[in-house]
């Protein structure tokens, strides 16, 4: 967020935790980008703070109580505050449970792949309406498109990013047995905690094949996840690549070195392409 911006932000996750009884008297920003993810003391609990206009926030509580409900591996709201949206100064602020990281290690192939199998078994009970994958594809070409919406972006970048969108958009469709997707279970949105691996943040679920998931986790982890296929984590890991650099190449984009980001992944997908 913009400095003005995230100054209010953290203002309003704190007047909302003191309004449901949690002292709040420091926030420690764990992530900025299109909105802020905050813990605060001493009442140690962890908020995310999005613009009210991104309208996303209750589909994450609404996903993330139902998976809770049936066990499966994801963070949980903080029990001490009614499970909601809070809406203030524009903003929606929900109120999450903490965990301390258990290690700075990242979470052993086996138990990804394990953790995000039951996620993906979870989901598969779902009945909740999620944009299909080729939907988000479809957005990033938006930008490619749009030359206003990604004015510094080089024309033969475009073009090669704009054939891989469509060309690997075209050959995922359709394939593998569809279902609800988190959409983003990366590194970043997997926790080690002492209850195990729990995935956060799932305001990018969308609908698709498995494979699709599996590309945004490390290639270690592709021969412990059953049955999944090998050809289309491949094509969905470029797809996922050509996806990722294009948003950063959006002028509105906030990740935090994200251009420096976009430039490496850029030069993996070309690799990946052999180009």
């Amino acid at each position: 967020m913009e400095v003005p911006s995230a100054a209010r932000a953290v203002a309003a996750a704190k007047a909302v935790a003191a309004s449901v009884g949690l002292r709040a008297d420091d926030a420690i920003v764990l992530n900025d980008s299109n909105k802020l993810t905050l813990r605060l003391l001493p009442c140690d609990v962890l908020a995310r703070v999005a613009p009210a206009s991104h309208g996303i926030a209750q589909f994450e509580i609404d996903i993330a109580q139902r998976l809770g409900e049936s066990g499966r591996p994801v963070a949980a709201l903080d029990p001490r505050a009614e499970p909601r949206v809070y809406a203030r100064d524009g903003f929606d602020i929900t109120l999450w449970t903490y965990y301390p990281p258990v290690s700075a290690q990242e979470v052993p192939p086996a138990e990804y792949a394990a953790a995000l199998a039951r996620l993906h078994a979870g989901m598969r009970s779902l009945d909740l309406p999620t944009p299909h994958v080729t939907d988000r594809v479809g957005e990033a070409q938006q930008i490619l498109a749009d030359r206003d919406l990604s004015p510094e972006l080089a024309e033969p970048d475009r073009r090669l990013l704009a054939e891989t969108l469509r060309d690997l958009r075209s050959e995922i469709d359709g394939r593998g047995k569809e279902q609800i997707l988190h959409g983003e279970p990366h590194p970043g949105n997997l926790l080690a905690t002492a209850e195990g691996p729990l995935f956060i943040d799932f305001e990018t679920c969308c609908r698709g094949p498995v494979e699709f998931d599996i590309a945004h986790a490390p290639e270690s982890l592709e021969e412990h996840y059953p049955g999944a296929d090998r050809e289309l984590v491949r094509q969905c890991r470029i797809l996922k690549l050509a996806m990722v650099v294009t948003w950063r190449w959006d002028r509105d984009d906030r990740l935090p070195d994200g251009r420096r980001r976009g430039e490496e992944w850029f030069a993996e997908m070309c690799a990946a392409l052999g180009r």
